[in-house]
């Protein structure tokens, strides 16, 4: 009798994702699991790198689809709008060229919900659709919710009124993906949310990167709502468990400013304290402007704290134009970028100071490191709301009216993180955490059953 993965070498499923590091690299970490279980894995994108040759990382195949664009658009800082008309535009007439040029008979499309497209082109070649959600649980039932106007939510004429959903807290609209939030001025994103949401019947199921354990109530809510909902997380790279990571970050050119000596940030931390050292990090593509500069920096200079800070730039300045970081350059290590899972890992850290992305969260959980959680927009909000009063593994940034931050405030979170009285209570709920998420997607865990579950289920189409 032929094993599993043999009689699942003939079957094909085809990813498709638009070119963001943020959606690329767990749709291709995601990929490398259902390989590893004998699918044949496409992952399709629009990233220019892969336009004139195919590639393949961690047995995942890699192909380019046309997003419609001139070559020398700026795809990642441009204008969302033209971005999203045109590859809405042009994705689903290139990604049928693609399947039929391939040679295949692909399974099941997988999409994640900035190309809800995708579906329309599965039903096209008649077969099921999968989406992967890339953020939290919560934040799709919140979606649902929303726009399937299965319950009330906040209006400009009535911001105070709390949110009731099933298996959730009360909710305000602070709390809320600011896409639904009633001073929304993001019009393209919500746009592509009611798409998704409106059509989720088109959904063979939705793959979360979360896991059970971690947000229960509400994936069973969603569930019992008549969304099949299959948690299959943590998605993060392997390094977090230990493991060597064959999917190289910087395979689509994201990581420009990434240190030709990756070794400088855990040399640095070997030699200090266990649990002291501040780590700051807000993302991929986030250019750090004057006003966070100068706030955070005068939080850690108070704060006495060793740090590990990510100072991303535009290309026109250096951090030796910011006195304040002149100023504190001998309390910590300032870099442009940084082996994020190996830090998080190292134990001389002792909180994660971030925006609160899902990627970013999630290999926070994964290591069992507390956060102090500064917000921005999209998803972030709700994920603070999760980290602070659902979880219990973090503090939260106070806001000023001018949507920002004050130093004094920072270095008040430094000091409840790393020695307040909720330290100590913060480190365990963590350390919970992460055993929870090592759990999960361990053989036999919550998420690696779903997974299995769905390879069955496509195999068997």
């Amino acid at each position: 009798m032929s094993s599993i993965s043999e009689k699942n070498e003939q079957t094909s499923v085809l990813l498709v994702t638009a070119h963001a590091q943020g959606h690329v690299n767990p749709m291709l970490r995601l990929g490398k699991l259902f390989a590893s279980r004998g699918l044949h894995v496409t992952l399709a994108t629009n990233d220019l790198a892969l336009k004139n040759r195919s590639t393949t990382i961690g047995g995942v195949h890699l192909e380019y689809f046309s997003d419609g664009l001139p070559e020398d658009a700026d795809r990642l800082n441009g204008n969302i709008d033209t971005f999203m008309k045109s590859i809405n535009q042009f994705g689903p007439v290139n990604i049928s060229a693609l399947i039929r040029s391939s040679g295949r008979k692909f399974a099941c499309l997988i999409n994640n919900p900035f190309v809800p497209w995708v579906a329309d082109v599965a039903a096209e070649f008649e077969v099921p659709c999968a989406m992967v959600w890339i953020q939290a649980s919560t934040v799709f039932h919140i979606f649902n919710c929303f726009y399937n106007r299965l319950s009330e939510f906040p209006t400009e004429n009535n911001l105070d009124m709390s949110v009731n959903l099933p298996g959730l807290q009360p909710l305000h609209a602070e709390d809320l993906p600011s896409f639904i939030h009633p001073s929304n001025n993001m019009f393209t994103f919500d746009g592509i949310l009611k798409d998704v949401f409106y059509n989720l019947h088109k959904y063979k199921c939705v793959l979360g990167n979360s896991f059970m354990e971690l947000e229960k109530d509400v994936i069973t809510s969603i569930n019992d709502a008549g969304v099949p909902f299959w948690p299959v997380g943590p998605i993060v790279p392997a390094s977090i468990f230990g493991k060597k990571d064959v999917i190289d970050d910087d395979f689509m050119g994201a990581n420009k400013f990434k240190s030709a000596n990756v070794s400088d940030c855990l040399e640095w931390l070997d030699k200090q304290q266990p649990a002291s050292v501040v780590y700051i990090s807000f993302g991929t593509l986030v250019f750090s402007s004057k006003n966070h500069i100068e706030s955070i920096a005068t939080g850690l200079k108070i704060s006495k704290q060793p740090f590990i800070w990510v100072v991303k730039l535009p290309e026109n300045q250096e951090t030796h134009q910011f006195e304040i970081l002149e100023e504190i350059r001998e309390q910590g290590l300032i870099v442009r970028w940084s082996p994020q899972t190996d830090v998080l890992s190292h134990p001389s850290v002792g909180c994660f100071l971030s925006h609160g992305g899902w990627n970013s969260l999630s290999e926070t959980i994964t290591a069992g490191v507390p956060m102090i959680v500064c917000p921005q927009w999209t998803d972030q909000p709700t994920n603070a709301k999760l980290v602070t009063d659902v979880w219990g593994v973090g503090v939260k940034l106070n806001k000023n009216p001018g949507a920002f931050f004050d130093g004094e405030d920072v270095a008040r979170c430094v000091e409840e993180v790393l020695s307040g009285p909720k330290s100590k209570e913060l480190r365990k709920n963590g350390a919970e955490l992460k055993r929870a998420a090592r759990e999960a997607v361990a053989e036999g865990g919550s998420s690696d059953k779903n997974i299995q579950l769905f390879v069955h289920e496509v195999s068997s189409c």
